[in-house]
């Protein structure tokens, strides 16, 4: 290693790594696990997802299972492996639908202005009005339970803060230089739009819909936890707190392990978010 620090230090790998910290290092870490756990959980995963051993039922966390057994002598840590496929695709559906209509409303908004303006930005106060898992408990009360109705419910619950930052920052770059310059040059306003306003506004926000996929797996677990999302025997990560809290006096690790792994990935992207978000800032400027 000795040898390779010059080469490394010329190509700039040094400086970077120097400036990692720690915290960032393991929030990417637990990232990747959860990524490899969402594409291939036979990688991490001892035991199948719905491998019952009624000899050993409520087994406490040992070397043998990691995160014990459920009532079913099922593997808990296996369950939460298998779980996170489902579960990082509630995030990012919900997140997606939220974002998507962000754009849409956010850039009519912001362009359109007058009374378009004033309207949507009304509607959208209306929303705040409402706890945002007050609104998501609404849409699924409505519905009835499912992954579909959960991800729905969370993205439509989650839209209008996305949708009053879109339009913030629509404003923001529309009254920039180079948005006027690229006007008096002639350009189209279609053009304007695609080639300059839509990449400079959307850029900061993609660091934010980082941090919402973290934000979107927690109030779909909360949905689950009080029975109004994903049910068991899925290995959702919020059906397995539901299925856990019975237990929670006698055998505390079926809601608290699984409880950890979402509190745990919901810091890691919340961490990593900011540090892109940062870094998104730092080159703006």
């Amino acid at each position: 290693m000795t040898a390779l620090a010059p080469v490394l230090g010329r190509v700039g790998v040094t400086g970077h790594l120097s400036n990692l910290r720690p915290g960032l290092l393991l929030s990417g870490l637990f990232v990747g696990l959860v990524l490899i756990a969402a594409v291939a959980p036979g990688v991490l995963a001892p035991y199948s997802e719905t491998g019952i051993d009624l000899s050993d039922p409520l087994a406490a966390p040992s070397p043998t299972h990691l995160f014990g057994t459920d009532e079913a002598g099922r593997d808990v840590f296996s369950r939460v492996v298998h779980g996170t496929r489902l579960s990082l695709g509630i995030g990012l559906g919900a997140t997606a639908i939220a974002m998507g209509s962000a754009i849409v409303f956010g850039f009519l908004a912001a362009l359109a202005g007058g009374v378009v303006d004033t309207v949507i930005t009304r509607v959208l106060e209306v929303f705040f009005a409402f706890p945002a898992l007050l609104a998501a408990l609404l849409v699924v009360a409505v519905s009835g339970p499912s992954v579909t109705t959960s991800i729905i419910a969370v993205g439509i619950s989650s839209m209008p803060g996305y949708a009053r930052m879109v339009r913030g920052q629509v404003l923001s770059v529309r009254n920039s230089g180079y948005i006027e310059s690229a006007t008096a040059l002639g350009h189209s306003r279609v053009s304007v739009i695609r080639r300059h306003l839509f990449p400079n506004a959307m850029r900061p926000l993609v660091a934010v819909a980082t941090l919402g996929v973290g934000q979107s797996i927690v109030w779909a677990s909360s949905l689950a936890f009080l029975g109004l999302g994903v049910k068991p025997p899925s290995a959702e990560w919020g059906a397995l707190l539901d299925a856990g809290r019975n237990h929670i006096i006698t055998n505390w690790w079926l809601e608290v392990l699984p409880g950890l792994v979402i509190v745990l990935f919901a810091i890691s992207v919340t961490t990593l978010g900011r540090a892109a978000q940062q870094r998104l800032e730092g080159a703006a400027r």
